[in-house]
């Protein structure tokens, strides 16, 4: 599907030159009395390798068209994570290198939407947030009085993030995992 070059936007999936690349920054420019134009910031799926490239406003982009399912996290074996289609219970195996940051978030029954493009998966989006079990953190210190200081806390998932000093092991807790941030303690 073609767009003006003008609707780019950020996470967008394009075919450039041929070759399937994710918009990753663009910005829409307009240099005095020249023409109006998109600076952008791409990077190619196969190689992986980012670069910049300017449309001219005029110019039109071929929209990847990408196919999007729920899949449920079951088991990783060694560096393969096998997921299966919520809908239709196929199993697909994703590599670490294809889930990214994304990896340290899988627990089993997690579920998340996989992009696939041509019957290839491409990527993936977590939930928002996560809630998961402190199950290592440092005891809160005593007389502290300095209570904006954060401390390390490990997650059942084996994940680490940086949480208040009145979280304690045991708690469990909401988790932004794009960001891999603490959010809030939960009941």
């Amino acid at each position: 599907m073609a767009i003006p070059a003008t609707q780019l936007r950020r996470g967008m999936v394009i075919l450039f030159n041929g070759e399937l690349c994710k918009v990753l920054e663009f910005r829409h420019h307009t240099p005095g009395n020249l023409r109006a134009m998109v600076q952008t910031k791409l990077r190619n799926f196969r190689t992986g390798a980012s670069f910049e490239h300017r449309f001219r406003s005029a110019d039109t982009v071929e929209r990847a068209t990408l196919e999007q399912h729920e899949m449920e996290y079951l088991y990783s074996d060694g560096s393969q994570h096998n997921f299966m289609n919520t809908e239709n219970y196929e199993q697909v195996a994703l590599s670490e290198e294809d889930l990214g940051d994304a990896v340290q978030w899988l627990s089993p029954g997690l579920k998340i939407q996989v992009e696939f493009y041509e019957g290839l998966p491409i990527g993936m989006n977590l939930p928002q947030t996560l809630d998961l079990t402190v199950v290592r953190t440092d005891p809160p210190l005593k007389g502290a009085t300095i209570s904006n200081v954060n401390k390390p806390a490990t997650l059942e998932n084996g994940a680490t993030v940086l949480v208040p000093p009145f979280v304690n092991e045991g708690d469990r807790i909401r988790v932004d995992p794009t960001e891999s941030r603490y959010l809030e303690r939960v009941k």
